[in-house]
């Protein structure tokens, strides 16, 4: 049996690994893994806990094939769902606990400066610290919408919320996030003029 074809749709993927096939697990985790760790990490802020949270998520994701209902809801909709519920059970359990935020490895990125790569890395530092200043939802909210460029509509599924709630709690986090990072605009290299 040959890979399963790119363009197939993960609801179709789901159901080839229901039956049996594992490229189609594989295909399935390339996709959706990547995303779902993007998600925690800017939930969670550790490395560590979202690599957690993602291969929960994704074991979920297998545990659960056999009973999928293509069509009913989007898979990739769901599964953002899990991650959330997710990472918001193990703040709870960690009762607001703080993160080390220097424990999060930079990506290297081998085509821009030295000087660059520091920059950017200060800005992915100061924004990562300003998310998690941001109430817990209005977080999930602004990282769901303007990280993960998902639509409102698809966020207030995942957060089982209002499409109006949405919109109100990525508002204010938007200005939360700009009240706080105000300050820095010349320490991260964003000049006015």
């Amino acid at each position: 049996m040959g890979d399963p074809d790119p363009t197939l749709s993960d609801d179709a993927l789901l159901v080839l690994y229901a039956n049996g096939d594992g490229r189609a697990a594989q295909e399935l985790t390339s996709r959706l893994a990547p995303r779902c760790l993007g998600v925690a990490m800017r939930v969670l802020g550790n490395r560590a806990e979202a690599e957690d949270v993602t291969q929960e998520a994704m074991m979920r994701l297998w545990r659960m094939a056999p009973n999928w209902q293509p069509g009913q809801a989007q898979l990739s909709t769901w599964l953002y769902r899990v991650v959330m519920n997710l990472c918001i059970d193990l703040k709870r359990r960690q009762r607001g606990g703080y993160v080390d935020l220097d424990t999060v490895p930079e990506p290297e990125d081998t085509a821009r400066s030295a000087a660059e790569q520091i920059q950017d890395g200060a800005r992915h530092d100061a924004l990562q610290a300003a998310l998690m200043q941001l109430p817990e939802r209005q977080r999930q909210a602004v990282v769901l919408r303007h990280i993960e460029e998902l639509a409102n509509p698809e966020i207030a599924g995942i957060m089982d919320i209002s499409v109006e709630a949405v919109e109100s709690l990525t508002a204010r986090g938007k200005r939360a996030l700009a009240a706080v990072l105000a300050n820095k605009r010349q320490e991260l290299g964003y000049n006015d003029g």
